[in-house]
Order: structure tokens, then C-alpha cells, then sequence
């Protein structure tokens, strides 16, 4: 494991940083009940008490991602379980979308969406260049259930178009993302990735966090997830 002072030096470089064994069993389980087996792909999280636990100020998952970015706050969670009723791949990609209040007209803000009761938008490259994208792992994953492949260091391409994802992405090294649950993968959002579907029957729950440390241009504001729906 990277000694905690290099951690930020290796970060800068490659975008990405994983820290093995990161949260804790007891929050792993707060985790379970906001994130069921029967949980759909890409849902997003948001008003539960065992997840509101999960990310209080001392939980094991946010101590270890500020040890990074030491004033940032979770504005996004989103649950993916790929199973035999939902075994998906993603092409090469960067998610690029933010979640907020309301929508509204602020210079720089693009592409709205209105997805399961929640504004979406395109922000500007200088907000995702500061954000964190944030992998929990509940059940170990590696290539033969899926597991994510990320471009290392390619954040540094800043904003890709979709039709150039591919062909930028393989001009950097490919690693495939495989970790035991409990593992904790922090990248820079820009970071491309992609996945592929699972070759065997085998669950794999992993809860994607975007993280960031700045506000937005009001009236713009978050929609963090401990906001009550």
C-alpha cells in the first residue's frame, strides 16, 4: 500500500488511488442496508439512515477519503449490482454529470436531465476537474464479474468527446479494476472507464460516490444524498 504522505503525490500522477481495506465491517454493513442485493442498476441512494450513518463525519469511508481532499463532502451516490437480471458493459466513457436541486439557467451548465425525480446537469470543466469519483466495493470483483477498467492518467485529456473515448482511452495504460469488498478506488472524475458484462453468475455491488469540495454558483446548490425525499 502507498505510505499516507505519497498518497497525494501518486494521485496527481495517476488520477487514481486505491486504498485496500478502507472501511470498515461495521460500515460495510450500514452499506448492505442502504444498498440490497435487489438494488437496480445505476439507482441512486439518498435519504436512508444507514446511509446517513455511512457518511457521517467519522465513518471509516469519509476519514479515508479526506486523507485526500480533507474539506470534501459526498454530493452523489449511485448503486450498481451486476447480476444474471442485470449484467451490463459500458463502452469507453467519462461521466460528466452532476446532481442538483433545481434547474436553472447559470452560464456554464448544460445538458439537463431529469432523472428518478432529480435534476442532472453537465457542469463546467473546471468543477469536474476538482471532484472526486469514489469506488466502494461491497462484494469482490475482478475481470470475470465485471469488473470496471479504467484509462490511468488519462483525466489529464480533460473533457473527451463520446466518439473519442475509445482511441484516447487506449492510448493510456489499461488497469483492470479487481478488489475485495471493503476496498476503496478514488480517481479524478475525468478518469475514462468502461466495464464489460460478467462471465460467470456471481453478484457485484459497488456504490459510485462523487465528491466535492466546492459549492456551486447559487442559485445552483447539490442534491446531496443525506438531503430527505
Amino acid at each position: 500500500m502507498v505510505a499516507e504522505q505519497s498518497l497525494s503525490d501518486v494521485f496527481e500522477e495517476n488520477g487514481r488511488v486505491w486504498l485496500r481495506k478502507a472501511v470498515s465491517e461495521e460500515d460495510l454493513s450500514l452499506f448492505d442496508t442502504a444498498c440490497p442485493v435487489s438494488t437496480k442498476a445505476g439507482h441512486r441512494l439518498d435519504g436512508s439512515k444507514a446511509l446517513e450513518a455511512a457518511l457521517s463525519e467519522n465513518s471509516s469511508l469519509i476519514c479515508a477519503v479526506r486523507c485526500l481532499a480533507p474539506k470534501t463532502l459526498p454530493v452523489r451516490v449511485v448503486a450498481f449490482n451486476k447480476s444474471d437480471n442485470a449484467n451490463w458493459g459500458v463502452p469507453w466513457h467519462q461521466d460528466r454529470v452532476i446532481a442538483v436541486t433545481e434547474k436553472t439557467d447559470v452560464s456554464g451548465y448544460k445538458n439537463w436531465s431529469h432523472k428518478s425525480g432529480t435534476w442532472h446537469c453537465e457542469p463546467p470543466e473546471s468543477v469536474l476537474e476538482e471532484m472526486l469519483f469514489v469506488r466502494v466495493h461491497l462484494d469482490d470483483t475482478d475481470e470475470s464479474n465485471g469488473a470496471m477498467e479504467i484509462a490511468v492518467a488519462s483525466h489529464a485529456a480533460g473533457v473527451v468527446p463520446s466518439a473519442n473515448a475509445e482511441e484516447v482511452a487506449k492510448t493510456y495504460p489499461i488497469e483492470i479494476c479487481s478488489a475485495r469488498r471493503g476496498d476503496v478506488l478514488i480517481m479524478k472524475m475525468l478518469t475514462l472507464h468502461s466495464s464489460k458484462p460478467a462471465t460467470v453468475k456471481a453478484g457485484r455491488r459497488v456504490l459510485r460516490l462523487d465528491f466535492s469540495s466546492s459549492q456551486l454558483p447559487p442559485p445552483l446548490s447539490w442534491h446531496r444524498p443525506s438531503t430527505r425525499t
